[in-house]
């Protein structure tokens, strides 16, 4: 088949400056390259070509300024069995299922996309009958647009993302354990308990919250140290009030908070061998936040908030701790202490967290579950071609 994927305007692919859209067209690219054609349309970047090719995968960037008129322009001249939209309903809509009626047609939805905050009823109502399938990250976002309009069951269906496990070493292994030594080295905490926070420095991730509950965690564990990884935007390392608050909140802490601005999604994997736990501090409904995949493929002990998808992928004393009272600073030092102070059962956790990885949120999971559903789409598609209907 020829497939396409069109993404976000927001930020480029391959992932050059992150983002958990684009590190998954990554992952999942390779595989279905390998056998179908595959086009992929991201906005321009000064370190990326206008087009590109390599093997089966053409790469088309557009200006961000005139993104999608110009991915609608593109389709008309091409011809396209499955046209996969990532996150953008409004867009297929507007755009895109003009430019290509004949084409199969999959959304993926990775926020809450169909809030009326960000669509108009009516083009809710048309995105939906417009896609031949939905997807979604999570079972709640699932429920953000199943508890809002109705559409057949089958219509729309639950794809996790997933990770590149080879990126991954585990920390009980051996090249882990090297791994973490050289890094907690280069961070000066080689002999440190570090608690690690990794994501955008916004309010709705929570990182005041951890800043906040470190006192209660140093009077338990004196050598204690909070690593927050992230920047203001992704790449953008830039200060806002709330960056300058999180610098001012964690002032009287000295060395005891460290702060390492963004880092490249490509450096990501071993610096979570640095730490003794993650914390995902999420406040907001978060869809389902691909850190957890990453730092269960690390092996590290997680504790995460139940915000939206969170607890749909971490399972309370199974593969990690799960924070019901996510706006309580007590909550997370407790936590915390439980991680830094009851090692082994934190260790089976992070190894209960590594194989549930292995088992289902692999990319080569993710893209054997997209790739049947594009069968399916291209085959409804194919079937009311020829005047039969998919529901027989």
């Amino acid at each position: 088949m020829k497939i396409a994927f069109i993404c976000t305007e927001k930020l480029p692919s391959p992932a050059v400056k992150g983002g958990a859209i684009q590190l998954m067209i990554d992952g999942i690219a390779p595989f279905i390259s390998q056998n179908h054609s595959l086009t992929i349309f991201s906005i321009t970047d000064c370190s990326l070509p206008l087009t590109e090719k390599s093997g089966n995968i053409e790469y088309i960037r557009f200006p961000k300024e005139s993104y999608e008129e110009n991915v609608a322009a593109e389709l008309t001249k091409r011809t396209f069995d499955v046209i996969h939209v990532f996150n953008r309903p409004a867009g297929l809509v507007k755009y895109y299922k003009e430019a290509s009626p004949a084409s199969a047609f999959v959304l993926s939805v990775h926020n809450d996309m169909f809030s009326p905050l960000k669509i108009t009823k009516e083009l809710a109502e048309q995105a939906i009958e417009q896609s031949t399938f939905i997807t979604t990250v999570s079972e709640y976002i699932k429920r953000t647009i199943t508890g809002r309009y109705e559409l057949p069951s089958d219509k729309v269906e639950v794809v996790y993302s997933g990770i590149d496990l080879e990126q991954y070493v585990p920390a009980w292994t051996e090249k882990g354990k090297k791994i973490r030594k050289s890094m907690r080295k280069e961070w000066n905490v080689a002999n440190k308990k570090v608690i690690l926070f990794i994501g955008r420095l916004a309010k709705t991730k929570g990182p005041h919250i951890l800043i906040q509950c470190m006192s209660e965690v140093l009077a338990c564990h004196h050598d204690a140290v909070l690593v927050i990884v992230g920047g203001k935007w992704f790449s953008d390392n830039g200060w806002n009030d709330y960056v300058e608050q999180l610098h001012q909140l964690a002032k009287p802490y000295g060395e005891k908070i460290i702060f390492t601005n963004y880092i490249p999604a490509e450096k990501i994997p071993p610096i979570f061998l640095i730490s003794d736990v993650f914390v995902c501090s999420s406040q907001w409904h978060e869809p389902l936040a691909r850190v957890h995949y990453e730092a269960m493929a690390a092996g590290v002990p997680i504790i995460t908030t139940n915000r939206g998808g969170n607890a749909e992928v971490i399972h309370h004393m199974e593969n990690g701790l799960v924070i019901d009272d996510y706006q309580n600073i007590h909550s997370f030092s407790k936590a915390i202490h439980f991680m830094l102070t009851h090692r082994e059962k934190a260790l089976q956790m992070a190894k209960n967290g590594r194989n549930y990885v292995e088992e289902h949120f692999s990319f080569t999971h993710v893209a054997a579950r997209l790739e049947a559903i594009y069968r399916r789409a291209y085959n409804i598609v194919q079937k009311i071609k020829t005047g039969v209907s998919h529901k027989e």
